[in-house]
């Protein structure tokens, strides 16, 4: 296949899938979202490797499974030497560059250990998650937590009029009261008024920006990861977007009573959290949900400032344009906030291909239904750019036959994983931290989740698209779930962490069994040919 030039791979953050209009969302329209879905291919069953930001992430960054980076929640640092992107690409030649979010964590005791200078070239790479930061910045700076004072962002709107502590936190994620006080974006009964800081100058016009200026400067090859900090709360919109949507517009609640009902003690803890209890009540969901639809709103918007720059540049002609997100949102959904847990709102992502050879024409403008992982986008980008195939490492499966339209056999089922030690349900359960893990299994109709130390749960996605009826418990469908509980047997039984030595060379060392001169097993001197050498 012919290597492409660049890539440019945007992701948004907490972005569901149904809430773009190409995916089906009735009142919220995403033309230019929409635009690039009929430039490319569509992706219609795309799992995160967990449905919570850094592990996703980690996932992501690296093309392996959670199990395998290590990294299993946010803030828990990848280990110095986890293979990444960035490495895999730098090996080609290939700039691996970053604008805006990674939710990366640096493993700082690792690189003391190894004495590697956090400042070095090597020390940068492994502290930046293996990309060259242009600009990064994880978008959560509240003023009690963050080191905010050299912010670029906050540079950028104290040189334009908005100044203070923290701007971030002041002026793009707050509102202003009748008498002039600050309302604070963290507290959702402020979401309905419009931030402080213009749409022009918000956090992703300013992203915009920024990957735009990044891609007037570089010169190829180049991978540019432009990764959004919006929709992701605080849920706080600049004007016009605020408001632009009511509670009229958003779809029906995904939830049902007998939800509530469950006697699966796992499901039950996490509905009694304060975030599931808060979003349950209509009255947050109908002021907080138009306001997520009009950040999807501005960020289509800046999509579409972003495709005509592509077209006017010439950049259409030699950049691949990958559009997905690290997990959705529940927003209410089975009596839950936040985007924990593998119901279809947080663990299915949306996923937009679009790559301007002409051996991708013949499937511009379709979908597909096989089953995609986020760990494919590395397998993906590295095949793309002419490297070879690295199974050993990267879990993931390179997504170039289906954009080609050469695919053969393809994986029967989609995994992820939540390390839920963290979280306050844990002790609510009294479940040991090292128990305290969730994997689901998909195979396209059947959702298979097991909970250590609990029952699984089973949702039938073909006759229950809405997942509100648990199967787990039922007898009937104990060879479904044992099927599934093989699978998952089988995958975690893969090597995972065998990433030293590829497949070629392991053939390679068992046809040359002993090396020269090591004689094992021996009685005497063996005969020149036909000898026996594998000891």
């Amino acid at each position: 296949m012919a290597k492409l030039k660049n890539v440019l791979w945007i992701m948004a953050d907490q972005l569901r899938y149904d809430y773009l209009s190409c995916y089906g969302h009735k009142t919220l329209h995403t033309p230019n979202i929409d635009r690039l879905a009929a430039m490319g291919v569509k992706f219609n069953r795309t799992y995160v490797q967990s449905p919570i930001c850094g592990p996703s992430r980690m996932s992501f960054y690296t093309g392996r499974y959670v199990r395998s980076h290590g990294s299993t929640w946010n803030g828990f640092p990848l280990r110095v030497g986890e293979p990444t992107l960035g490495d895999h690409l730098r090996e080609l030649g290939v700039r691996c560059s970053l604008v805006g979010k990674t939710h990366m964590v640096p493993d700082a005791e690792g690189m003391k250990r190894l004495g590697i200078e956090p400042e070095s070239v090597i020390g940068n790479f492994v502290r930046e998650c293996g990309f060259e930061p242009y600009e990064r910045d994880d978008g959560l700076h509240p003023t009690a937590l963050s080191h905010h004072s050299n912010l670029a962002y906050n540079e950028y709107l104290r040189a334009h009029g908005m100044g203070g502590e923290n701007p971030w936190e002041d002026w793009a994620n707050s509102a202003e009261g009748p008498d002039g006080e600050i309302l604070s974006g963290w507290y959702m009964q402020n979401a309905h008024l419009p931030a402080r800081v213009p749409a022009e100058h918000s956090e992703t016009t300013y992203m915009m920006n920024r990957g735009i200026d990044f891609m007037e400067e570089a010169e190829g090859p180049w991978l540019c990861h432009l990764s959004f900090i919006k929709p992701h709360w605080p849920y706080m919109a600049p004007a016009p977007y605020n408001d632009m949507y009511s509670a009229k517009d958003l779809p029906p609640v995904v939830r049902t009573d007998e939800e509530l009902r469950t006697d699966h003690p796992f499901l039950k803890s996490w509905q009694e959290t304060r975030v599931s209890e808060c979003f349950s009540r209509d009255d947050v969901r109908d002021r907080v949900a138009p306001v997520y639809m009009g950040l999807i709103k501005q960020l289509d918007d800046e999509m579409g400032r972003l495709l005509d720059y592509l077209e006017k540049s010439g950049r259409l002609e030699d950049t691949m344009i990958v559009f997905t997100s690290d997990h959705g949102d529940n927003m209410g959904d089975h009596w839950l906030g936040e985007k924990d847990l593998f119901y279809d709102c947080s663990a299915r992502i949306p996923l937009i291909i679009y790559d301007p050879r002409p051996e991708a024409d013949s499937t511009r403008g379709t979908s597909t239904d096989l089953l995609a992982e986020g760990i494919d986008l590395a397998a993906t980008f590295v095949e793309c750019f002419g490297g070879n195939a690295k199974p050993h490492i990267l879990e993931g499966r390179s997504l170039m036959p289906i954009i080609e339209d050469r695919v053969g056999s393809w994986r029967k089922y989609a995994i992820s994983e939540y390390d839920y030690s963290t979280r306050s349900p844990r002790r609510a359960l009294d479940v040991d931290e090292a128990d305290a893990r969730l994997i689901m299994v998909f195979d396209g109709r059947w959702k298979y989740i097991h909970c250590e130390g609990f029952r699984p749960m089973l949702f039938d996605l073909e006759t229950d698209p809405g997942e509100v009826v648990d199967l787990g418990a039922v007898a009937e469908h104990e060879q479904t779930r044992e099927r599934l509980r093989q699978e998952m047997d089988r995958w975690s039984r893969t090597h995972h962490n065998r990433i030293t030595i590829s497949k070629a060379r392991i053939e390679k060392l068992t046809d040359i069994g002993e090396p020269p001169g090591i004689l094992i097993g021996y009685w005497d001197a063996p005969k020149a040919e036909n000898s026996d050498t594998s000891g």
